[in-house]
C-alpha cells in the first residue's frame, strides 16, 4: 500500500501557538484516495533539521506532504531547505502564480514589494501548483527510484489552513495519476454510556474473532462517547464494505441502544435527525451545563426547525419564577434532585409548547452541597409519553463535568425520542 508522511514546518506549533489542524485533514483526504498515513511529524524552523526528517521521510514514504514555512519573511526558510535536499542549482519565476500575487494584492490595495515577487520564485527541481487562495505556490519535487530506492513524491503545501485545503483537490488529482492505489475502507460507529475500558471489556469476543486484515481503533470523546472505527487497507472496495457491514451489524447486535449513529456523526446531530423524522421539537432548561446543551444543538445546520428555545435557569428564582417548579419541592427535595430536573423538564415544555424537553440541575463542582458531592448532575427529559430523571456522577474539573453533564442528558433525550419512533 502507499503510505504518506506529512509534516508541518514552524516553530509556532512546537511552542504551542498554533494549533496543528492541517495534519488531519491532509490525512483524512489521503485516506479517502487510498493512502494510509504512516507518520505525522512536526519540525522546527531548522534548515538541518528539515532536510534530515524530509530525507528520511521519502525514504521510508512514497509520498511526504509538507505544510507550512513557505511564508515572504525571513524566517520562513523551507523553500531553501528542500531546494537543498533536491539538488536544485537555482531558482525560476512561476509566472502563473505571480499573476495570483499581484491579483491577491492589489484586491487588498497593497502594493507588490520584492518580497512578495520572491513567493513565486521556485527551486528549479520543482513543477509548481498553482496556489489560487495565496501567495506561496505548491511545489512538487519527483524523485527517481535510484535516490530513496523507490519513486517518490514530496509536496510542499502553505501553512495557511484554508490554503493547504484549497490546494488537495489538485494534489490528490496528481497523486492518482502517478500512483496505483489501492482502496482504504472505514466504518464507525458512535457510542455513548459506557467507559472506553468497560465497553473493550464487554466486546472482547467479537473482537477476538475479527479477520487478521481488519483493525479496530478506540476514539474516545468526552461529548461524542467512544467512537469504533474498524478498518480494511489494501483490498478490494466493494468487498471490504460488504465484510464491514457484516461485522459491523454484529457489533451492533451487542450494544443495543449504546449505538446512536454507524457514521461519524455527534449527539447533537443525531437528535436533529430524528426530530427531522418525527417532525417534533425540542426545548431545553439548564442549572449547571450554563447553556451548553443549547449551545451544542444549535451548532447544527438547521436546528431552528426543531429547537424553540431554551431557559438557563441557574437562580433558584427562575426555576420557581420562569419555569414553573413548586417552591415545596425544592425545600423538601433540594435543588438537586430528580424532582426539580423533573419539574423543570415539564416547565420548559409547557412554557415553548415543545414536544421535547432536556433539563439538567446539579453540581459542577469542584464543590458539593453537603449531601452530594461536586460532578452531581440529574437529567430530566420530558416527552409526549411522560418524563424520566436519570442521576449522573462524574469526577472531572469543572469544564470537563459541565461538558459531561450536556452530552448524558443530549443521549438521555435521544434514547427516548428513538424509543418512541420505535413503539410508534
Amino acid at each position: 500500500m502507499i503510505t504518506a508522511s506529512i509534516c508541518t514546518i514552524g516553530d509556532e506549533i512546537l511552542i504551542g501557538q498554533v494549533v496543528d489542524t492541517n495534519s488531519a485533514m491532509i490525512s483524512r483526504r489521503l485516506g479517502e484516495t487510498g493512502v494510509r498515513t504512516s507518520r505525522m511529524i512536526s519540525l522546527p524552523d531548522d534548515r538541518e533539521t528539515i532536510i534530515s526528517i524530509i530525507r528520511n521521510q521519502l525514504e521510508n514514504n512514497s509520498i511526504v506532504i509538507t505544510t507550512g514555512g513557505l511564508g515572504p519573511t525571513k524566517d520562513d526558510i523551507t523553500k531553501a531547505a528542500l531546494a537543498a535536499l533536491s539538488g536544485s542549482t537555482g531558482y525560476v519565476m512561476h509566472k502563473g502564480q505571480l499573476e495570483i500575487v499581484h491579483r491577491i494584492l492589489s484586491s487588498r490595495g497593497l502594493d507588490v514589494l520584492d518580497i512578495n515577487r520572491a513567493q513565486a520564485l521556485v527551486p528549479d527541481t520543482c513543477e509548481v501548483i498553482p496556489n489560487q487562495l495565496g501567495t506561496a505556490p505548491v511545489m512538487v519535487f519527483r524523485f527517481p527510484e535510484g535516490k530513496f530506492g523507490h519513486p517518490a513524491v514530496l509536496y510542499a503545501l502553505p501553512g495557511v489552513p484554508h490554503e493547504a485545503e484549497g490546494a488537495m483537490d489538485k494534489v490528490l488529482e496528481d497523486i492518482r495519476s502517478h500512483f496505483s492505489l489501492r482502496s482504504i475502507s472505514h466504518r464507525n460507529i458512535m457510542v455513548y454510556g459506557m467507559a472506553e475500558s468497560a465497553l473493550s471489556k464487554l466486546i472482547a469476543p467479537w473482537e477476538d474473532s475479527l479477520p487478521p486484515d481488519m483493525h479496530l481503533a478506540y476514539l474516545p470523546d468526552t461529548l461524542k462517547g467512544v467512537r469504533l472505527r474498524l478498518s480494511v487497507y489494501d483490498g478490494d472496495k466493494d468487498d471490504e464494505d460488504s465484510r464491514l457491514e457484516g461485522q459491523i451489524k454484529a457489533l451492533k447486535a451487542i450494544l443495543g441502544d449504546m449505538v446512536y449513529s454507524d457514521t461519524d456523526d455527534t449527539l447533537e446531530s443525531r437528535i436533529g435527525q430524528l426530530l427531522r423524522l418525527s417532525g417534533k421539537t425540542l426545548s431545553a432548561a439548564e442549572s449547571c451545563t450554563g447553556g451548553e446543551i443549547a449551545h451544542l444543538i444549535t451548532t447544527v445546520a438547521g436546528a431552528s426547525e426543531y429547537f424553540l428555545g431554551s431557559v438557563t435557569s441557574y437562580a433558584v428564582s427562575v426555576k420557581e419564577e420562569v419555569l414553573g417548579v413548586p417552591d415545596d419541592i425544592i425545600a423538601t427535595h433540594g435543588v438537586v434532585s430528580a424532582e426539580v430536573a423533573a419539574a423543570m423538564a415539564r416547565g420548559v415544555r409547557k412554557l415553548t409548547g415543545s414536544d421535547y424537553a432536556v433539563s439538567t440541575t446539579g453540581l459542577a463542582g469542584p464543590d458539593g452541597d453537603g449531601v452530594n458531592p461536586g460532578g452531581t448532575v440529574w437529567i430530566g427529559v420530558a416527552g409526549p409519553n411522560g418524563t424520566i430523571t436519570v442521576k449522573r456522577s462524574y469526577r472531572n474539573d469543572r469544564k470537563r463535568n459541565i461538558e459531561r453533564f450536556s452530552a448524558s442528558a443530549l443521549d438521555e433525550l435521544r434514547k427516548m425520542i428513538e424509543k418512541d419512533l420505535n413503539n410508534r
